[in-house]
């Protein structure tokens, strides 16, 4: 048996082709299918000298550099279980997460390392090592000293390759955990839809934290034999500058808007690409629309989440169709049910979205009840994501259900939101709502319900929450209200709060 998604990338991989630029990196300046593999089993060689076993856990909340990228190809090749963190999770967060998923090793920055190591310690963890944004800390001296090759530990496709975070709707995050087969067969699926190949140059301007920039982008360009340059972070300025070295870009909407408000992003500037992607949260026809106008292109949009990886695509030849997700991709299979029965609905008809197919997970880290509880016997996952197949049989999504916030790609589940709000000193009650937003999709926004004789407005609120939870939780804006709107249940109608505040980011 060999390792199965190494093994794949492996009998795709032209030594000497290009594989990975990163212009702010000397040291990455330019990688080949070589170097990748040479580093990546450095990489392997120090996790396994660090202690780490077949179906260990290696934790990362690490900034974006390709010694990042080697740990993540690192940590399989050596049979562990990767674990990436958002880098916006605060220390109480770190916390949850590491005695729940028990990593042997965990990696975070330099800068943080003393905090970190503290806690780290007191969860149990072996190791805490550090990697900084410019790729050098305490792993990366560790893998200077070890040989460039690894003996593949076997990992079977059923065999665990990562455990992604999700956040729940009450109470704490559930990890999704992915096997090595989930992660083979969407990028197969995808190189195949999107027509990569190996003479592909990709602008990768994505974190790598979640599925979007770990596994769509980094998955197809290995798969394909295709190259990247390797941004660290989004930039309208250094997109606009490195766009014409490239034949593909994928982006969440906010990459979009950002580049269409410069006007030195040109037609012109886009003309060496083929294929422009958007996913991680609904892209606004009107983007798609503008978009067209300047560059000529239709942004091709497609929808996948944590647990299920990528689950459907609009065409890469036909009609690309704004405001809708496409069609499954090869080998998945979609219904549209009755949330309550489980029953098909008419041709039509709003309804959950549910999903089978190899890119579905496996369940929820040791959550046997919860993963339980998201399949229906005969293996479909629940997406929690109302939809709607129109005549043409295009998937449109409508709408939530647990009423998840998506905003710049980021999950926002307001229940989590709310407990903090509801703590601070003043507050009654709370909702939070995602509100319509140009950049990021959908801005949080949280309504408040004080106590007679408090006091706080909108900054104090906002000023309580800071440091609590990732900034990309917090609300944009708070606004107040004497009571919240309810239903003869007693239930918070959040629909009435969305359309009473639905214009607050508008433009």
């Amino acid at each position: 048996m060999h390792n199965h998604f190494f093994a794949a990338v492996e009998a795709r991989a032209t030594p000497a082709a290009p594989f990975l630029q990163a212009p702010q990196s000397s040291a990455a300046a330019a990688w080949t299918y070589a170097d990748m593999l040479a580093r990546s089993a450095q990489m392997a060689n120090a996790l396994v000298a660090l202690g780490v076993a077949p179906g260990d856990r290696v934790a990362a909340q690490i900034e974006k550099s390709p010694e990042g990228l080697m740990l993540y190809l690192g940590a399989i090749r050596a049979g562990a279980v990767f674990l990436p963190l958002n880098t916006a999770y605060t220390t109480g967060e770190l916390d949850y997460f590491l005695r729940d998923a028990e990593p042997t090793v965990f990696v975070c920055d330099p800068a943080r390392h003393k905090a970190i190591a503290a806690l780290a310690k007191d969860c149990g963890v072996a190791a805490a090592e550090t990697l900084g944004p410019d790729g050098r800390g305490s792993l990366y001296d560790l893998a200077q000293t070890q040989p460039d090759t690894v003996a593949e530990v076997p990992r079977a496709p059923d065999d665990l390759a990562a455990i992604l975070y999700t956040s729940g709707t009450t109470g704490r995050s559930k990890g999704a955990m992915l096997t090595h087969a989930n992660l083979v067969s969407n990028a197969e699926a995808l190189v195949e839809i999107w027509r990569f190949t190996a003479a592909d140059r990709l602008l990768h301007a994505l974190p790598v934290y979640h599925t979007h920039g770990l596994f769509v982008a980094t998955n197809v360009v290995l798969f394909s034999g295709a190259s990247m340059l390797f941004l660290p972070k989004f930039d309208a300025g250094e997109i606009i500058s490195e766009m014409p070295g490239a034949t593909t870009m994928m982006g969440v909407p906010t990459f979009y808007t950002r580049l269409l408000d410069r006007p030195d992003f040109t037609t012109e500037t886009a003309r060496t690409i083929r294929l422009f992607t958007s996913g991680s949260a609904p892209l606004l026809a009107e983007t798609h629309r503008d978009w067209f106008a300047r560059t000529g292109h239709a942004i091709l949009e497609r929808y996948g989440m944590t647990e299920t990886n990528m689950s459907t695509s609009n065409p890469y030849k036909g009609d690309r169709r704004a405001g809708t997700v496409g069609f499954p991709l090869p080998g998945v299979a979609l219904r549209v049910v009755d949330p309550e029965t489980g029953v098909s609905v008419a041709a039509g008809a709003i309804g959950m979205l549910e999903v089978k197919g190899p890119n579905v997970f496996k369940g929820y880290w040791r959550n046997p009840e919860k993963t339980a509880a998201e399949f229906r016997p005969d293996g479909f996952f629940i997406t929690g994501d109302l939809c709607q197949v129109d005549p043409d049989g295009y998937l449109h999504i409508v709408g939530r259900g647990k009423d998840l916030i998506i905003t710049g790609g980021f999950n926002v589940y307001p229940k989590e939101l709310e407990l903090e709000i509801d703590a601070i000193s003043g507050v009654l009650e709370s909702a939070v709502i995602g509100l319509p937003h140009k950049d990021f999709g959908e801005g949080v926004a949280a309504v408040v319900v004080l106590q007679p004789g408090a006091g706080l407005d909108e900054t104090a609120v906002q000023g309580a929450l800071h440091g609590r939870l990732a900034k990309f939780k917090l609300p944009k804006r708070v606004f107040f209200l004497s009571e919240l709107p309810r239903n003869a249940m007693g239930k918070v109608q959040k629909n009435a709060l969305r359309d009473q505040y639905k214009a607050t980011f508008a433009g």
